[in-house]
């Protein structure tokens, strides 16, 4: 009996302490993000949103930052996504060779940790330099698919390792070829993990400077098209908030980026979230 109570107590005990740790972990993200929106949101004003900043006039627009780190995330996407998810799924479905596959995981668990500024270094000198592309959002842009896939791999080889083995089994079972198991059943089955690398990328691309201070620079010009827009320097709003609070001082700037890119990171992850329920929904109906 005494052993019972022992037991109940100390399960009381981590309980609490499990409460405890969520509820300080919670307070502490709305601390932060309520601060950065308090300093923030009041100096986001239309004119900071709609214009391009000007020596001349003596004027701060971040209109080419918000579209420079647009014109990032899905470029940056549209490369990293595919490339990774088939590189999981070549992994998890179709390697045999177990020490050829735990050198890949090695590989992509050691440069998922590598600083970005070391990525940014090679960035410069090979695509920048070497390949010609200069200091560009395609030089920034390239750089950025390879911080990223990593995460994206790792996140979706672990999804796709939750998938039962019966669901395999099954299809094969049936008569289903390798490939459109896959297709059919294996990747809308793990679509959580694919989305879950999608907004861990999301917010590295958006978060990362240093890598980008190297490779696409600080420049703040709008081309008059998207394709030659990659081809030169281009500022994205991270740069834009270390170089206007490091080497201008204007704080009040700086947070009102920060609370734009907050807003940004929470939209992209909210759609991210919506398009996976919708996919789940589509899948159970079919």
């Amino acid at each position: 009996m005494n052993h019972l109570k022992k037991r109940r107590a100390a399960d009381a005990v981590l309980r609490g302490l499990i409460y405890l740790c969520a509820g300080f972990t919670v307070a502490l993200l709305a601390a932060l993000i309520g601060y950065i929106f308090v300093r923030g949101l009041p100096h986001v004003t239309w004119h900071l949103l709609s214009t391009a900043p000007s020596a001349l006039k003596d004027t701060i627009g971040i209109l080419p930052n918000i579209l420079n780190t647009l014109y990032i995330i899905v470029f940056t996407l549209l490369i990293a996504l595919p490339l990774g998810v088939g590189a999981a799924v070549f992994l998890t479905e179709y390697a045999t060779n177990k020490k050829f596959i735990a050198a890949v995981e090695f590989t992509t668990e050691t440069l998922a940790g590598i600083p970005s500024i070391i990525y940014g270094l090679v960035g410069m000198l090979f695509f920048a330099q070497m390949l010609g592309f200069k200091t560009s959002l395609l030089a920034g842009g390239c750089t950025l698919v390879i911080m990223i896939l990593p995460t994206i791999i790792r996140t979706t080889q672990e999804s796709l390792k939750t998938v039962p083995a019966s669901y395999r089994e099954g299809a094969l079972g049936l008569g289903a070829t390798k490939w459109y198991m896959i297709r059919t059943i294996i990747l809308p089955a793990s679509v959580d993990g694919i989305v879950t690398g999608c907004i861990l990328s999301v917010g590295r691309i958006v978060g990362e400077s240093a890598a980008l201070l190297f490779t696409a620079g600080v420049g703040t010009v709008i081309a008059k098209n998207v394709f030659s827009q990659f081809t030169r320097s281009g500022g994205t709003l991270s740069v834009a908030l270390y170089m206007y609070v490091s080497e201008r001082g204007e704080f009040d700037v700086g947070f009102a980026i920060a609370a734009i890119l907050l807003i940004l990171v929470l939209g992209i992850n909210a759609a991210a979230k919506f398009a996976n329920r919708k996919l789940k929904n589509k899948e159970q109906r079919a």
